[in-house]
């Protein structure tokens, strides 16, 4: 990236729904109980929304907390980039919806889909239009409603998710700080390991569809799990390299919050010192591309998390999509 012109995060804002669902609810649910989600995953609870509440409500309550903390109103934004795996419906995009409903006339967006990966990819995206010069100021939405398509009687998918959203707004950086590099991936052959069968061109919705459960999130958790657990290491460590960056060197490490024992595993192989990692999927779960976003606020708020702190981004997510972001703090 330019040395000259970064861009760098100005304000966060992040939104998850009031109702909660703990691992006790879901002994009531499936065969499975507090100790075992709690061993496999570090998962205690999860928030989810209530029935008429989509993705574009919580990006929309995600953007106004970020926009309301930078002094700004909606229509300052020139851009907007949602990334989610479960938009509100197929067309118009989720980022239309987040648009209207902010009234933020006269920008520009689109939504981004990378599963697990999307707000990092998202990020990178939107930093691109800051460093060209033809945005001042862009605002990358991470929100997804997991719940809407999780199988409650699937014990091994259901305990995994939560909802929410995070927002942040980029803007230029001209002091050397903000974004500095990035690593991604995509690897397509891991694509039947986890995916959602139903309802694309593949497989359009159907009473044959519905009967057969493939509007849920199918996974084989086996394979998730070595994956991430290589991917994620592989390549935080190679953007590391690249940069002259040791483990030493960064203060604060961000990952996404699919599994407690991938994240763990991921710090440890990258020599990342446990006080140095944030972990908050026992409050949240999985919320998917909301999970980093949601994971900053935790850092900000426990204060492990400062102005002029070198921070590590790290995801994998459904497709294969791996990512990862260095950056310096700017909040």
């Amino acid at each position: 990236m330019s040395e000259r012109v970064r861009a760098k995060i100005t304000a966060l804002g992040t939104y998850v729904p009031p109702r909660v669902l703990n691992n006790h609810d879901f002994e009531k649910m499936v065969e499975t109980s507090d100790e075992w989600i709690l061993t496999r995953t570090g998962i205690r609870e999860r928030h989810v929304v209530d029935k008429g509440v989509a993705t574009s409500d919580m990006a929309t309550e995600a953007a106004k907390c970020a926009l309301a903390r930078r002094g700004m109103t909606p229509k300052d934004l020139d851009a907007l980039v949602v990334a989610t795996v479960t938009p509100d419906m197929f067309f118009p995009s989720t980022a239309c919806l987040v648009q209207h409903k902010l009234g933020a006339q006269g920008l520009w967006g689109f939504d981004l889909s990378a599963a697990c990966s999307a707000f990092v990819y998202a990020l990178q995206t939107g930093a691109q239009f800051v460093m060209s010069g033809t945005h001042k100021k862009v605002m990358v939405i991470g929100s997804d409603a997991m719940s809407s398509i999780l199988d409650y009687t699937d014990r091994a998918t259901c305990i995994l998710f939560g909802d929410g959203a995070g927002a942040v707004i980029l803007e230029a950086a001209e002091d050397g700080v903000g974004l500095i590099d990035f690593e991604h991936e995509i690897d397509g052959a891991g694509g039947c390991s986890l995916y959602m069968p139903g309802g694309g061109s593949l497989n359009p919705s159907t009473h044959e569809t519905v009967d057969k459960k493939m509007h849920f999130v199918h996974q084989d958790g086996q394979a998730v799990f070595k994956y991430a657990v290589r991917k994620m290491g592989d390549v935080c460590e190679k953007l590391l390299s690249r940069n002259g960056v040791t483990a030493a060197d960064i203060d604060c490490f961000i990952p996404h919050q699919a599994n407690q024992r991938i994240i763990k595993a991921t710090a440890d192989r990258v020599g990342l010192a446990p006080e140095k990692v944030i972990i908050n999927i026992d409050r949240y779960g999985n919320t998917t591309a909301a999970t980093i976003p949601l994971a900053m606020q935790t850092a900000m708020d426990e204060g492990r998390l400062k102005k002029g702190d070198l921070v590590l981004l790290a995801s994998v997510g459904a497709g294969f999509t791996v990512g990862a972001t260095l950056l310096r703090w700017t909040l």
